[in-house]
């Protein structure tokens, strides 16, 4: 697992279904300050998880890839100190 990305998501804006195209994630809530532990979180071989700390259901979408989101704008990029 080391050597590559995992993506990470959030929902600020407290969409009840938020489409991935990655399987292996982070979830860290809403955006920072409002954010919560970042969770790892796997799939497997399931098409969608429930975030344990926001409720936010993730469901994999093959069409979608890398940061992409369904709805868009859900994909977290920490900005720089």
């Amino acid at each position: 697992m080391a050597g590559h990305h995992i993506p990470h998501f959030q929902n600020d804006a407290g969409h009840h279904k938020v489409e991935i195209g990655v399987k292996e994630f982070k979830c860290v809530g809403a955006n920072p300050p409002f954010d919560h532990p970042h969770v790892f979180l796997d799939m497997g071989d399931e098409n969608e998880i429930v975030c344990p700390y926001c409720s936010t259901l993730f469901a994999y979408n093959a069409k979608l890839h890398g940061e992409e989101t369904k709805p868009e704008g859900c994909a977290y990029t920490s900005k720089a100190a």
